[in-house]
């Protein structure tokens, strides 16, 4: 029992090895961000509640944006990753055209929308049922943040589409170096541009807005000079702006697999936007503390979310190179190894997590509400890394479709209405309502088992294609 279980669960040193030389850039550079971001989030914290409230709803609309990015690139991706496993590196050309034209769609229309609209947006999140803050500041301080950080979009789907077409190679280590030069800008022209420091205008939350307007262009053009200047290592980029054209039975191909994708990209993460704004409707106080506890957990969860994206790397490299058998020996260590990191994080946020919300410069009963919002998450970790994996798994194979049932249905049809009527109907406190919320996780981690243990997912997607 025991040897069919490492058998079936542990991988040899040599799989650890490629699972840990493909994860870790990209476990340091995310970390790297979210400490960043956390430390950008108590700079801001410093100067008011308002502020800290205002730029986390404009930070949650563009986090729609971010992952809409992520989903219009990923079903290229998809392809791409799998192009690479078979040695096609003109169909991996293709994918990466393609994940320019989705990324000018999606920020062209994001710009439009937050144009118009953006003031309408921030204040979904604005209710005056608290006991502290005033929801008038954090609208002006959330439309002030908001103009600038427009400016950042163009940078980051560009970033995006070239970032995640190296990943499909198995190099991370660049966009690592960009991200840890870019995030290391941003916090030092955050301390000058927030407090005023070095002679320079106390600019406040504008002045955080900039620095990372900044920040994501430094690190859009030291990842496009590195990928055209190593030809070797990127063959797909050479001539692939000699033209625009796709062929049409792969951009027939990408648009039914990535579509779908895409789409439950968009939804997923608008319905995250959603459950926030149901947490909202308790008052300014829950916003600023959901704030405080989503940066922290973001910094607890980048392990068992990066492993997830290995699995989409290392796994559609074998279906794509036809090795079904590999794949699926590959995706149960994978699934079982982010399980088993996670739950070390899960202890370790469990243990330490409720101390980071003493560094705040806000009241002690949002304090507090924050601590209580990271046990839960703490507890719900394992949970989601599985479904996180599960997701990944299914993607792996083209089977967009499912994973838009999986993740982005599942959270429409059944998440956002327990956190509406939870939120709005009964007189629970937050901390439950937001734990309830939290475990319907327990359901797709259950849906998500059967559905990777039936391997139908397992299908390379780029063999018999006919010109």
């Amino acid at each position: 029992m025991l040897s069919r279980f490492k058998t079936t669960f542990i991988g040899d040193r040599n799989f650890y090895r490629r699972v840990i030389a493909i994860a870790l850039p990209l476990i340091i550079q995310n970390a790297i961000t979210n400490f960043v971001s956390f430390l950008d989030n108590i700079m801001v914290g410093q100067i008011g509640t308002e502020q800290m409230s205002g730029v986390a709803i404009v930070n949650q609309l563009l986090f729609v944006f971010n992952i809409c990015i992520f989903g219009g690139v990923s079903g290229a991706g998809i392809f791409g990753t799998q192009y690479y496993g078979k040695g096609d590196f003109e169909g991996q050309k293709y994918a990466f055209r393609f994940k320019l034209y989705a990324g000018a769609v999606i920020t062209s229309a994001t710009m439009l929308l937050l144009g118009l609209k953006g003031t309408e947006l921030i204040s979904l999140y604005l209710n005056d049922s608290g006991s502290v803050g005033d929801i008038t500041l954090a609208l002006k301080y959330g439309k002030e943040y908001l103009t600038i950080m427009m400016f950042a979009l163009i940078p980051f789907a560009l970033n995006q589409t070239y970032t995640n077409t190296i990943r499909e190679t198995g190099h991370t280590f660049v966009p690592m170096l960009a991200s840890i030069i870019a995030v290391g800008m941003n916090l030092v022209l955050d301390y000058l541009l927030i407090f005023g420091k070095l002679g320079l205008p106390a600019m406040g939350v504008r002045g955080a807005a900039i620095a990372t307007v900044i920040a994501r262009y430094m690190e859009c053009i030291i990842v496009i000079i590195w990928t055209h200047l190593s030809h070797g290592k990127n063959p797909y980029i050479v001539g692939a702006y000699r033209s625009f054209r796709i062929p049409g039975y792969i951009c027939l191909d990408i648009l039914k697999k990535g579509t779908p994708l895409m789409i439950n990209e968009m939804l997923w993460a608008s319905g995250m936007a959603m459950i926030v704004q149901c947490y909202a409707v308790r008052g300014l106080e829950v916003v600023a503390a959901q704030n405080i506890a989503s940066t922290i957990t973001n910094l607890f969860n980048i392990v068992y979310l990066q492993l997830g994206a290995c699995i989409s790397v290392i796994v559609g490299q074998y279906l794509g190179a036809g090795k079904i058998k590999e794949a699926r020996d590959a995706d149960n260590k994978m699934i079982f190894f982010s399980i088993a990191c996670c739950a070390v994080m899960a202890g370790i946020m469990a243990a330490v997590g409720g101390l980071f919300p003493s560094i705040y410069n806000t009241q002690e009963s949002i304090r507090e509400l924050a601590r209580r919002f990271i046990r839960v998450s703490a507890i719900a970790m394992p949970v989601c890394a599985f479904c996180h994996s599960a997701y990944f798994t299914l993607r792996s194979g083209g089977k967009t479709v499912i994973t838009f049932l999986f993740d982005s249905v599942y959270t429409w049809v059944l998440v956002i209405p327990v956190a509406y009527i939870l939120a709005h109907f009964t007189e629970l406190h937050i901390v439950m309502v937001f734990f309830l919320v939290q475990f319907t996780e327990i359901i797709k981690a259950v849906i998500g088992f059967f559905m990777v243990k039936s391997g139908k997912w397992l299908v390379n997607i780029v063999a018999d294609e006919s010109n």
